[in-house]
């Protein structure tokens, strides 16, 4: 009998980014199903949670490049699989214009945080749920802080796994990487 090995959520490539944070979740199982306990104040995130949302993603979906000057993040996938990019767009960031790529499934709960100024998207392979926090509620969100940029831009230098996703119609007309830095200018 060939035993498969368990799928980990993990960073997959890219170089540290300061202040992102990837918690592993426990599940505690038994007879009944499960508990996990998916945040709690007592870890120390850098992360005052003031909004949560339940999303759910069909698969082949994009949702990003975001970026944020106001609000930090806090996403966990809990059914599908996803792969999510960083990359630090903070000028006085020590891991300035650094990436990231981490692959998350929901059979292995984990959490990743990260903080304001960071470009952030995430990528569904199959029908999806996730978590999501936000350190200003969406109501507050204003247009001097709902910034964005193309997935694909080549100065990016994320390597995704995919190539033709779909996106929302917003997010189809989001610049690319150099005209966005124009337009932010420095935070």
């Amino acid at each position: 009998m060939i035993i498969e090995e368990a799928k980990k959520s993990r960073l997959i490539a890219g170089q540290e980014i300061e202040g992102v944070v990837l918690k592993t979740l426990k599940e505690n199982k038994d007879y009944r199903g499960s508990f996990t306990e998916v945040f709690n104040h007592r870890w120390n995130l850098d992360l005052n949670a003031v909004q949560w949302s339940y999303v759910k993603s069909e698969s082949n979906v994009f949702r990003g490049l975001h970026f944020h000057k106001r609000h930090d993040e806090y996403f966990c996938i809990v059914s599908g699989h996803c792969e999510l990019g960083l990359k630090d767009m903070r000028p006085d960031s020590p891991t300035y214009l650094n990436w990231q790529l981490y692959e998350l499934f929901g059979d292995d709960l984990a959490a990743l945080v990260f903080p304001r100024g960071l470009l952030h998207g995430w990528y569904f392979f199959t029908p999806s749920v996730h978590l999501q926090s936000v350190s200003e509620s969406y109501v507050d969100y204003g247009k001097d802080d709902n910034w964005g940029v193309y997935w694909n831009d080549k100065d990016l230098g994320i390597p995704w796994s995919f190539t033709d996703p779909i996106i929302s119609t917003r997010a189809s007309d989001f610049p690319d990487l150099p005209s966005f830095i124009n337009a932010i200018g420095a935070f």
